[in-house]
């Protein structure tokens, strides 16, 4: 790691710090499910079928905290094989993570104060469209088609932080209004917060990503062909 620049370090805790907000709440839980004090409010659905939240939880946190690596420029230049091994790991537990999410949107029951048809909706499509990025990301890189693969990840990266901007909005919105939203306006609040990764998730595919290389680059690379 000792390859970043400050920069790049600056992003890289900024990241890690974001992505912990809700996983350690995730973690907090599991300590709970293996017999340990209660401290977040009782979740039923969590003490009836444990398992697929401690899938859940396990695969998210990974997933977060290995993307924080995975998107650091000067890593991927200088430690290849850092980066594919990380990557590895990322893909797996992302489809741990977009699985389980899904299993709990088809078979638990949530009241219609915590998710409506829309939140129902938004979850399953998102589910499904997060594990196919990430299929199409192993498909891009085997072909070599790297911006292709990086922008599947990023957007895929993108869905698996939902959690992490609803809870920092919604620590903000309870300072703000005194209570969390509840029924249809929850819904629309959750499904706003995966809007707007998407967006920045577009916004810097755009900037570092889809846009054209330098002539000097594109020069040498044709001259290597």
């Amino acid at each position: 790691m000792n390859v970043l620049t400050g920069r790049e370090w600056t992003t890289f805790i900024l990241i890690v710090v974001f992505s912990s907000i809700p996983a350690f709440g995730g973690l907090i839980r599991l300590v709970e499910l293996a017999g340990g004090p209660s401290v977040l409010p009782g979740n039923p659905r969590a003490i009836a079928d444990p398992w697929p939240v401690i899938f859940h939880v396990s695969g998210s946190f990974v997933f977060c905290l290995a993307g924080a690596i995975q998107f650091l420029p000067s890593l991927r230049r200088h430690r290849p094989a850092i980066h594919r091994m990380i990557g590895r790991v990322m893909v797996i537990a992302g489809f741990l993570s977009a699985s389980t999410g899904l299993w709990m949107t088809v078979y638990f029951t949530f009241p219609e104060a915590i998710q409506g048809s829309l939140l129902f909706s938004a979850r399953i499509i998102l589910g499904f469209a997060m594990t196919g990025l990430l299929a199409w990301a192993i498909i891009a890189v085997r072909a070599r088609s790297f911006k292709s693969h990086g922008a599947s990840m990023l957007r895929a990266y993108a869905i698996g932080q939902g959690a992490s901007t609803q809870t920092l909005l919604g620590i903000a919105w309870i300072v703000t209004f005194g209570a969390e939203p509840t029924g249809f306006l929850r819904d629309c609040f959750m499904v706003l917060c995966w809007v707007l990764n998407l967006l920045v998730a577009e916004a810097l595919i755009h900037l570092f990503i889809a846009k054209p290389l330098p002539s000097i680059q594109m020069s040498n690379r044709a001259s290597a062909l």
